[in-house]
Order: structure tokens, then sequence, then C-alpha cells
């Protein structure tokens, strides 16, 4: 088992669009900036997190794919960025390796037992990739918590649900201690009554905590990636960056208390 200092957060949600990997990149900068020692995890065959941190996946010639498919150690592959988190990276090649894990005695584990040795961090936060196949089974199992970010339109949470019964399965198969630490509202624009009654109503229907503050819409994010630095780095005082700053403090807290109200979902 990883070292008890180090809180895995899985950020999922099998929907793409919903800033998944922004708010991995923007939270772990967010953290760091607040001191932690910060892994980022990018098991999304399309890299978005990889490019969006600088690196171009074309130019690896080691990823996250090695570390599961051929036993390769996590610190071979570990890279340094300029937000100040460390990256497991991702290229292309992760989609065989989902492919590969299906016909795997124990591929559930697979994530867990790579970051097994990874001690010195902090926070090891996951990209899971937008479904719910083998690498997302494997990151909730490898995980403490979930967060779930959830763009404030009515659509977008209906796999919501979906996501929650694969946590169950979870819960009950392959990690117990399972948290779903709640929804991370993104896109939202405070404006309209609907982004507003869409967060009350997804907290009502599924007995969840809202991490506040709301991650507001704003162009800033489009330009972050192509910049390859988080938004915390491209645009430090913007509204977006303040919102994930908070919310990066309010994850520190919780990490830091008791587990008072059990796992729910």
């Amino acid at each position: 088992m990883m070292a008890p200092m180090t809180t895995t957060l899985a950020v999922a949600n099998q929907k793409g669009g919903v800033a998944k990997t922004t708010s991995v990149a923007s939270i772990g900068a967010a953290l760091a900036e607040l001191g932690q020692k910060v892994l980022l995890v990018d098991l999304d065959p399309q890299a978005c997190l990889t490019f969006s941190l600088g690196i171009d996946p074309e130019d690896l010639e080691l990823s996250i794919h090695q570390v599961l498919t051929k036993g390769i150690a996590v610190e071979e592959v570990i890279l340094e960025t300029d937000d100040g988190v460390d990256l497991l990276p991702a290229t292309i090649d992760l989609a065989r390796a989902e492919a590969d894990l299906l016909t795997r005695t124990g591929r559930e584990q697979a994530i867990r037992a790579a970051l097994e040795d990874v001690t010195d961090y902090d926070w090891v936060l996951l990209d899971c990739p937008p479904s719910l196949g083998v690498l997302t089974v494997a990151a909730l199992t490898a995980a403490d918590g979930v967060l779930v970010p959830l763009q404030c339109e009515t659509l977008s949470h209906r796999g919501v649900g979906q996501l929650l019964d694969t946590v169950h399965d979870v819960r009950r198969f392959t990690n117990k201690g399972l948290e779903v630490w709640g929804v991370l509202p993104t896109l939202y624009d405070g404006r309209t009554t609907h982004a507003r009654t869409v967060l009350e109503t997804i907290s009502e229907t599924y007995d969840l905590d809202v991490v506040e503050p709301p991650i507001p819409k704003t162009i800033k994010f489009a330009e972050a990636p192509a910049a390859g630095r988080s938004i915390l780095s491209t645009s430090r005082s913007s509204k977006g960056a303040r919102a994930y700053r908070e919310v990066a403090a309010h994850l520190i807290a919780r990490s830091s208390r008791p587990s008072d109200r059990g796992a729910r979902g």
C-alpha cells in the first residue's frame, strides 16, 4: 500500500468536455503552490494532460503504458514539469494497454501495484480516460477518493449515475475504502439560474457534496494548454485560477480530517 501521507484522488467522468484534464492540471499546480508535492498521472490515450503540461507525447519513449504492461518502474518514467508538479505521462500506446490488461489476472490492481512504491508525494491525481473501461476501474481501485468534474448543463449529469454504479462495484469488489469526494462544477456561468439549478439538482439527486467554488467558464482555460502550462501560470490572477486555488485548499482540508461520513454514492 502507498504511504499513509499520500492522498490518491481519481478525477473521473466518462463524458468528455467537462474540463476534467484542465481540472487535474490546475488543481495539481494549485496544490504545488501550497507547498504540496504532487504527481499527476495521465491515463487518457489522447494524452491531453501530458500535452497541456508542455510535453509532446510523440517525443516520449516511455510512458504509463510501459509501466502497466511491461513492468517498468514508475521512477524511470516520471517527468518534472514547469508547473511544479511531476507527471507520469501518456502516449497513444495507452489505447493498447486497455486491450492488454483485459486478458490479465488482477487487471483492476494494475495502477495500485504500479504506484505501490511511490511514497514521496503528498498527492497523486489520476486523470481518468473518458470511459468506464479497465483503466478507469483500475484508477478507482488505486484511489482513496474520486472527484467528479461536471459541466453545469442539464444533459451533462446523465452519466453521473453510471459512474456512481461503477464506484459502487469497485467498492464492493476491489477497493472497499473508496470515497466519493464530490462533484466539481466546471464551465459554470453563475449569471444563469439554470446553472445554479443544475447544481442543486445534482446535489439532491445523487446525495453528493458539491466542491466549492464552481469553476467559472473563461476563455483563459483554452489558452493555457496551448502554452504548455496550467492556467495558474498563464493567467495567475484570473477568476479561474483563483477558483482552483480555493478548491485545492478545500481538498487539503478534506484530506487531513478523519473520514466521518464514510463513503457515499
